[in-house]
């Protein structure tokens, strides 16, 4: 009887399994809807589908609903991609980029033309599904965790703005959050060729290891990217710029200097800098009237008391060919005007739990709203009435991340959603407020200095900053790879304070040699801006806020003037060709700044040079980024020829020079025989 009960029992069992197997077979896991394939299987459904030249979507949930929502990125022309559905795979294909997908576990690896693979999901054969996990939050919501295989040898840039010393991220762990000083934009560009843009405003991490490359959002709806494939760095660069935007051209009037300080407290002050610059015949083009000018943080008009005739300093410095930029912050103290009324309507940021303050800072702040249309509106509405309308056209977004302390996302109440959900797009939504107002009241050359950024800001005029940084050679140093990895997320218009924001460490001497140092790499940098916390501050009666030492150029004794002195002309000397190539930056997304395998990119030695950069197609930068150097190695690219533009000495390139420098000049050469020379 028992072998006749196991005869029985393995004559079911094969006959399940038998047709199991033929339900397998019967009924594939893939799908094709329109141009999308999609794969289902256990609680987990995701979409692949061509996203305009060369670019692929991918859209993943355990929700089992996928949304449509694309985070600032642009619609793009219609393609048909290739998709084929086999026995154990299926294949989509578009242009210059393709994705195989497992039938089993969905397993999803993208290869180029070349049929190399660009990037392959994770897999662990004790856990096949690692790749794409996702823990519960509630309803439509996880925690969301998407794992690719790594190797050793890629090279990654770009993710906005961090302050951590590299330029190639390999290796390093990114919080994906908006801080002062740093700058969330999930770009990531490899040296293997391809993009990847992660589309989530969630506040999440990049873990770009030796072992694997992965992305998580602590609170949202589905797994959404981009890639896409091109032949060399900047078509990458160009595609994300077509997938996200493009700059405006840069006015003519923003290529000089922009001079500023924390703070010129009052009309006086200002218009007594303004004067002097031009009575000794020093360029400059914008100065800036900072913070706390307002009567109360919220108020966005100037305080009569120290600026009694605010629309006559426009014309003046109108005059004398000076733009005057102003800071408006997106907080409101609750002593504005404008507080209850913004209350009321539901125009700023609330937290979920205890009182509404996120920010002490002479006061108790909240924040506006700005993902809210109507408080955007709202806002604009006060600035135009007490800044644009007596001639004021340049604004300063400071406070853009928004600053918040704690930094307890999960505690902030957007018009969108949660902080944890939206928290990175708040400076974009900023940046839009003020650009959307100048647009509609008929402004043309636009142009905002603004400290955050993420996906799309570009397209808003924006000149991000690196913060408020420390004024040392350390620092400084950081600064060049920063700005070189912004630059390849869409920003061709990026600058720093020269001299750094708060006081250093260093003795007199050693700052005027940094700040002589940073002034020679502002210079070359898109935007030329002076801006400082210069110590001791000064008590402004009748003010809750200091006004620091004097900034300007001649603040620093008669050596660094003569110095300062030659910078400004080099620059004036460069206004055309930063024009052109600003240019060709709004046409193509093509930053000014950029690393050196962006214009070599067979030269392998290019992609670890962290400390030099181009500034356009034709000069190459090396500033000196060390206390009383005598000597500077600068690597000349192989396969052009460089000109000296102080000796006028031609170098082949292919090699390594032990360049001797003096405090009053840095590296520059000229590709080629591009006619370039420091007088």
């Amino acid at each position: 009887m028992m072998k006749i009960f196991l005869l029985s029992v393995s004559l079911f069992l094969t006959l399940l399994t038998g047709r199991c197997l033929a339900g397998t077979q019967d009924q594939s896991l893939f799908s094709q809807i329109g141009n999308r394939l999609v794969w289902e299987n256990e609680g987990e459904v995701f979409w692949i589908e061509a996203y305009g030249q060369n670019t692929l979507r991918f859209r993943s949930t355990r929700s089992l609903h996928i949304s449509d929502e694309i985070w600032n990125i642009l619609p793009q022309p219609v393609v048909n991609s290739s998709i084929q559905i086999l026995p154990d795979k299926a294949v989509i294909s578009n242009g210059s980029i393709r994705a195989e997908i497992r039938e089993n576990d969905g397993l999803v690896t993208y290869f180029n033309e070349k049929n190399e693979i660009l990037l392959k999901e994770a897999y662990h054969h004790h856990v096949p599904r690692i790749a794409r996990q996702y823990k519960s939050k509630g309803s439509d919501y996880f925690e969301l965790m998407l794992t690719f295989e790594a190797e050793k040898t890629e090279h990654l840039y770009g993710m906005g703005q961090y302050p951590n010393d590299c330029l190639d991220l390999k290796g390093t762990v990114l919080d994906l959050a908006q801080k002062n000083t740093q700058i969330c934009i999930p770009f990531l560009l490899s040296s293997k060729g391809y993009g990847f843009i992660w589309n989530n405003p969630s506040i999440g991490r990049a873990d770009l290891s030796m072992t694997h490359t992965g992305f998580s959002a602590q609170y949202a709806k589905q797994i959404d990217y981009f890639i896409f494939a091109e032949g060399t760095p900047a078509d990458l660069v160009r595609r994300y710029s077509d997938l996200t935007g493009k700059s405006p051209m840069m006015p003519a009037f923003a290529t000089g200097l922009w001079q500023s300080k924390l703070r010129y407290s009052s009309q006086k002050e200002l218009l007594s800098v303004a004067r002097e610059y031009k009575k000794r015949n020093l360029p400059i083009s914008v100065i800036v009237a900072d913070f706390f000018h307002w009567p109360n943080s919220g108020d966005w008009k100037f305080d009569p008391k120290f600026w009694p005739d605010p629309a006559g300093m426009v014309r003046e410095l109108d005059s004398m060919g000076i733009k005057l930029l102003v800071s408006v912050w997106p907080t409101v103290a609750t002593e504005s005007e404008n507080y209850a009324t913004m209350v009321k309507k539901n125009y700023i940021m609330r937290p979920e739990l205890g009182v509404n303050a996120f920010l002490a800072f002479s006061g108790f702040l909240t924040f506006v709203d700005v993902t809210n249309p109507a408080a955007r509106k709202f806002m604009w509405e006060k600035i135009k009435k007490n800044y644009y309308d007596i001639g004021i056209r340049m604004f300063w977004l400071d406070e853009a991340e928004p600053e918040i302390d704690p930094l307890d996302y999960e505690n902030i109440r957007y018009f969108r959603g949660n902080g944890l959900e939206m928290s990175s797009i708040y400076p974009y939504n900023f940046a839009q407020a003020l650009f959307e107002g100048q647009t509609a009241a008929g402004q043309k050359d636009i142009i905002n200095l603004i400290r955050c950024a993420w996906i799309g800001s570009q397209r808003f005029g924006t000149v991000l900053w690196s913060g408020d940084i420390y004024g040392d050679f350390a620092t400084l140093r950081r600064q060049v790879k920063a700005g070189l990895n912004i630059s390849l997320c869409g920003i061709p218009w990026w600058n720093t304070d020269i001299g750094g924001f708060f006081k250093s460490k260093d003795t007199p001497e050693q700052f005027h040699e940094v700040l002589i140092r940073w002034f020679q790499f502002g210079a070359f940098c898109p935007v030329m801006r002076m801006h400082g916390n210069r110590q001791p501050v000064v008590k402004v009666e009748g003010s809750s806020v200091g006004s620091g030492s004097p900034n300007e150029v001649w603040s620093y004794g008669e050596e660094t003037l003569k110095i300062m002195t030659r910078y400004l002309q080099v620059r004036e000397q460069l206004k055309p060709y930063i024009l052109k190539n600003m240019e060709i930056a709004s046409k193509e997304g093509i930053p000014m700044m950029r690393p050196l395998f962006f214009d070599f990119p067979v030269d392998q030695l290019c992609y670890i040079t962290e400390d030099q950069y181009m500034f356009g197609p034709d000069l190459l930068i090396a500033p000196v980024l060390e206390y009383m150097a005598k000597t500077r190695k600068v690597y000349l690219p192989a396969g052009a020829s460089w000109t000296d533009a102080i000796t006028g000495k031609v170098y082949k390139g292919g090699q390594t020079l032990d360049y001797k420098v003096t405090i009053d000049n840095i590296p520059v050469f000229c590709k080629n025989g591009f006619s370039f020379k420091i007088k």
